[in-house]
């Protein structure tokens, strides 16, 4: 895997995934011969990246710079745990951004992975030409989601034949009390269809996850919400957030709540997706996340 290093030494890794016309083996992926490269920065929290996939075949239509952040995939750990935290973390986005030798960069998160992208949008805003949070979390900014908006996406699934089950484990959980059988009976939330395509994926989460870091990766003191909010509301950059229609995290009103704090912001919701929309509908996904980065500056009122 191609590598950087990050500010204070710890070495990161990314893997770059694009057509064969647009990428030829460059390993470095700086840009060259083909679309810029869009930054990936994975959910978990605290993931590998290797369960973005190829985002649903994105990747014949962009250059995907998959980034494993510090303590996970290909990168190694870093000497001070506290630089898990997201917050710290934002230089080595930034660090990245300076590798590929960009000026300014499109950058798409996934889950938890969007707070980072919205911190680092935050301490460079000029050099975000675009977002893309895929079901992204936005604590950064205040919005966090709630029990209640995963109750009322659980219900949606009434239909489906683990919902009984599921909807009981997910009450443990609330509650603070769940075992790890139950744990494993929520998993299906997660997914528009609990196919064996979903099963294999959510299959993998423990192996590809350092619980370490995720458990402090948004500590409190990474955020500060009311700055976050000031600075994200003179953002150039144009930001789409993407709900599944069937997740609670976020709903698609909270969707709608989150992308109506930038000035350039949409919301979108994908039918019958949930968490990982990719895995759901890979041409409904592929096609709206591209299209919104093909958009021509200046087009649609931007």
């Amino acid at each position: 895997m191609p590598e950087f290093r990050g500010r204070d030494g710890t070495r990161l890794a990314y893997s770059v995934m694009a057509s064969e016309t647009d990428y030829q083996g460059q390993g470095q992926g700086h840009g060259q011969g083909g679309e810029e490269p869009l930054l990936c920065i994975p959910g978990g929290p605290m993931r590998a990246s290797a369960y973005l996939g190829d985002l649903g075949g994105l990747s014949e239509r962009r250059r995907l710079v998959m980034l494993d952040l510090r303590g996970t995939g290909g990168s190694d750990r870093p000497v001070d745990p506290a630089t898990y935290r997201c917050d710290r973390q934002v230089d080595d986005v930034e660090a990245l951004r300076r590798h590929l030798g960009l000026e300014r960069v499109d950058l798409l998160a996934h889950s938890a992975g969007g707070d980072l992208a919205i911190l680092y949008a935050v301490a460079h805003p000029y050099r975000v030409r675009s977002l893309v949070l895929v079901a992204g979390r936005a604590r950064a900014l205040g919005v966090d989601f709630t029990v209640e908006h995963r109750r009322e996406a659980a219900a949606l699934r009434k239909g489906e034949p683990w919902f009984e089950a599921g909807r009981d484990a997910f009450e443990a959980v609330w509650a603070g009390s769940a075992s790890e059988a139950e744990w494993g009976a929520v998993v299906p939330f997660f997914y528009g269809r609990w196919d064996a395509a979903a099963r294999a994926h959510a299959a993998r989460e423990v192996a590809e996850t350092n619980e370490q870091a995720a458990e402090l990766y948004a500590s409190p003191e990474a955020f500060a919400p009311a700055a976050a909010r000031e600075v994200v509301a003179g953002l150039e950059a144009r930001v789409l957030v993407l709900a599944g229609e069937l997740d609670g995290g976020p709903l698609p009103r909270v969707a709608a709540e989150i992308a109506g704090m930038f000035p350039k912001g949409t919301a979108v919701a994908q039918p019958g997706a949930g968490h990982f929309p990719w895995l759901d509908d890979p041409r409904w996904f592929t096609e709206t996340v591209a299209g919104f980065l093909e958009r021509r500056a200046g087009a649609a009122g931007d």
